[in-house]
């Protein structure tokens, strides 16, 4: 078992006590889920205490592990308060993202930490491209490279069809700002690892294209 910092064992638990409290108490998650129509009121506090709140046990248990599992190779990379930067830059670009896209839908709800973690997943690939992750169902190693491509290729996919009740454009949102803010901490990727910044690149330059013309 790695050793865990002492700012990922704080995320963790503000995530689980945030959710164990939403999983108790209707109103309370009620009034901190992400919500277009209490966001468009005024309330702001929601593109944040979102990040905090998970459906159910399994959706909070996923984004935890994740976490646990790729904090380390991000803080002992930048540190940790440029961990908790892109933690927290995370959350909010992908609710920010997801207002974006459903800021007519006033009835558009969500929860969970997966915006921050895909900041967070997505900064780990940068450092590591080449470390083993494994897929469901798969029992092969993949680079991790190619699950990062595969996964927002998967999220543009979603964002384009409404695939599933994922908030793909969260996780979208969360991976660009994990992406953009490693390259802002640590430049020299960009000559270490040039094709590896490209490659993580091209899901999100196809995002773009995609909704310039209007198919997203």
């Amino acid at each position: 078992m790695q050793n865990i910092d002492t700012a990922t064992i704080v995320i963790i638990a503000a995530n689980i006590i945030f959710s164990l409290k939403g999983f108790s108490d209707f109103s309370f998650f009620e009034k901190y889920k992400f919500n277009i129509a209490g966001i468009r009121k005024g309330e702001q506090i929601r593109m944040f205490s979102s990040g905090f709140l998970h459906v159910d046990y399994t959706h909070l248990i996923f984004n935890m592990l994740t976490l646990y599992f790729f904090a380390n190779i991000v803080i002992n990379s930048v540190g940790v308060t440029r961990f908790i930067i892109i933690y927290i830059a995370s959350l909010i670009v992908g609710n920010i993202l997801s207002f974006y896209f459903h800021k007519d839908e006033y009835h558009y709800s969500a929860v969970g930490a997966s915006g921050a973690v895909m900041g967070v997943l997505y900064s780990a690939i940068l450092f590591h491209p080449g470390m083993d992750l494994y897929l469901f169902f798969i029992p092969i190693p993949i680079d991790a490279w190619i699950i990062g491509i595969l996964y927002l290729l998967y999220s543009v996919y979603g964002m384009r069809f409404r695939h599933g009740n994922i908030g793909h454009d969260a996780h979208f949102g969360g991976a660009i700002a994990g992406y953009l803010l490693t390259i802002a901490f640590v430049p020299s990727l960009l000559e270490t690892s040039l094709w590896i910044v490209a490659l993580l690149a091209v899901p999100i330059v196809l995002l773009l294209i995609l909704h310039k013309l209007g198919k997203i």
